[in-house]
């Protein structure tokens, strides 16, 4: 199927609004797309003088303004997802604007028979559309197409891993989301990142121009010191593969639209019944009891967040290419001649070839070596100062931390992947208190696959932890240019990921300016590995930007990859202490 993802810019004047859409709808039309999404609140822009406005902007559901849309898609033989504010009461039979009404932000699926076949209210509201609009609590549901299962997200709803992951596992291959954001937030980081995890397409349309009026801009300005050059639709509409690389989008924030050839079918796409490049099937990794019992744990508990965590934390990751004892040798050696307060080694990072693990005789040489480990490391560790891999304990796979006085802490591998299919699972995510020589952060470690699952490290967040070790074999380069950077940046955490150096071969989109027709006929080979994502000290909505200039992004992660044998880092574990979600666009 062709999929067109278009931009535009929208007022307050609902008439203008309309004609608006169906000028770019034509010209989108051309392309002859089997699906035309459309930006957030294409009737309006969400900032009212009182509730008598709200009220008077937004639309009956059976009323011309999306009449004319349901001819456009009749017209064009396509369908086409439209988000408008609707007013879901019959009518506002007094003046008092102080009084809310029951005003929703809907997306509207019209089909090619010019049928409203689907409607899906906005579940997540930031501070301000509270004031004016009502939330959905409705299950999210997809839609059956010709094409294929269709999903729909509104906003920041792919800003966090919940709802996508929720529709993917009902069966959606291609989310539809519909913005209206000054962010590029979700374009350069989180689109990509819910395409790869759960393996679906995504197509995403903003907004472009002002998004309010003047008055509230220069106030909204002032308040989060936000330039109002930079308060305008950021545009970045796009279609994302599900191994997370953009097949077509449009680069500016500028009228218009882009469009890719997508195939749903015949992939099998779905969560359900996709695949790690191991052989992992992605459903019989999820494990929803381990994550619901350690978030009901939490809440029992009353939070005690030291919000007195060091400002800053020395940290480095090292990689060997050297194997078994010499690979340990070779890491001591590092250890000694090196000050940071946490070191990250890749998963057995001895290990050359992790197949060999499923070898009773390999395996239990690997134990040995992982005891010797433990035990050389610890002898070159300075007070204060520790190192995080993963071994093998007595046949369990699990992540460590060494100290000066030997094995400090463990975590038991939590999720099956078939590369350990030996491995015995663990049912508890540990939550570490590590003392620093300037004070004491909250650590939990995830090895394996473990942190490509987002539910798992949500519950770490949920346990305040300041940062998240990482020592993995990566399978796919979207790990490390995505998906780890989406879960520092939607749970406020930091963390530092080592691997193994891996060389992965990619299609490249070539991507026609004059028609935006994507073509697989490139290839490109890189090589990826670990990470380290520290945090800014300011950030969204609720902070000043007083340490650095907004640049664009509101919570992007600050990134230093890993490169070479050493990769170091300062990060700021006291700038975790902040839970608030960072994502909620305006």
């Amino acid at each position: 199927m062709r999929v067109a993802v278009s931009q535009f810019a929208t007022s307050l004047n609902t008439q203008e609004n309309l004609a608006t859409c169906i000028r770019v709808i034509n010209a989108a039309a051309v392309c002859k797309p089997s699906l035309i999404v459309l930006p957030e609140f294409c009737n309006t822009q969400p900032w009212y003088v009182d509730h008598n406005h709200a009220w008077e902007q937004a639309l009956a559901i059976n009323g011309t303004f999306l009449q004319r849309i349901a001819q456009q898609a009749k017209k064009h033989a396509c369908y086409i997802v439209i988000n408008v504010t609707v007013q879901r009461g019959l009518l506002r039979d007094h003046q008092n604007g102080l009084i809310k009404s029951n005003i929703s932000v809907t997306s509207c699926l019209f089909s090619p028979a010019g049928e409203l076949i689907h409607q899906v209210d906005k579940p997540t509201l930031t501070e301000h559309e509270n004031d004016f609009f009502i939330c959905a609590n409705k299950v999210q549901e997809v839609v059956a197409t010709p094409f294929g299962e269709l999903g729909f997200l509104i906003d920041s709803d792919g800003a966090s891993f919940e709802i996508p992951n929720e529709l993917a596992i009902r069966g959606a291959k291609l989310l539809c989301n519909s913005m209206n954001s000054y962010a590029l937030d979700q374009s350069g980081l989180h689109d990509p990142a819910r395409a790869h995890e759960n393996k679906v397409f995504l197509a995403t349309a903003n907004k472009i121009g002002p998004l309010m009026p003047q008055q509230q801009s220069d106030i909204f300005s002032a308040q989060s010191f936000i330039p109002p050059k930079y308060l305008v639709g950021v545009g970045q509409s796009q279609i994302v593969s599900p191994d997370g690389k953009v097949l077509a989008q449009i680069v500016n924030n500028e009228e218009g639209f882009v469009f890719a050839d997508i195939e749903m079918k015949c992939s099998g796409l779905s969560i359900n019944n996709k695949f790690r490049p191991d052989g992992t099937e992605l459903s019989k990794q999820l494990r929803p009891e381990l994550y619901q019992e350690q978030i009901l744990a939490k809440q029992k508990q009353t939070s005690d967040h030291d919000n007195n965590a060091p400002e800053t934390t020395n940290v480095a990751i090292f990689a060997t290419y050297k194997s078994n004892e010499q690979a340990i040798e070779d890491v001591c050696h590092y250890i000694e001649n090196n000050l940071s307060d946490i070191i990250q080694l890749p998963e057995l990072f001895f290990v050359a070839d992790k197949t060999i693990t499923n070898d009773p005789e390999q395996l239990s040489q690997i134990a040995c070596l992982s005891k010797q480990l433990i035990s050389q490391v610890s002898t070159v560790l300075r007070p204060f100062q520790y190192v995080c891999t993963s071994v093998v304990v007595e046949g369990v796979h699990q992540a460590v931390l060494i100290s000066e006085h030997g094995l400090f802490a463990t975590q038991q591998q939590l999720h099956f992947c078939r590369r350990y299919q030996w491995a015995v699972l663990g049912n508890d995510l540990n939550i570490i208190e590590l003392p620093l020589e300037k004070g004491t952060i909250n650590v939990a470690m995830l090895t394996a696959d473990d942190a490509n699952i987002p539910a798992i490290v949500k519950v770490a967040a949920l346990n305040d932890i300041h940062l998240l070790l990482v020592p993995f074999d990566i399978q796919e380069s979207c790990e490390v240019e995505y998906s780890l950077l989406s879960r520092a940046a939607e749970n406020r955490i930091c963390i530092v990921a080592a691997s193994r150096e891996k060389t992965f071969i990619d299609e490249l989109s070539s991507v026609n300016e004059s028609d935006n027709i994507y073509s697989k006929n490139k290839q490109k080979v890189h090589k990826s590995t670990g990470l380290i994502a520290n945090l800014s000290t300011d950030f969204a909505l609720s902070s000043q930007w007083k340490s650095r200039k907004f640049n664009g992004y509101i919570n992007k992660p600050i990134i230093t990859h890993q490169h070479g044998k050493i990769t170091k880092a300062v990060i700021h574990p006291n700038a975790a202490c902040n839970k608030l979600m960072a994502n909620k666009y305006i």
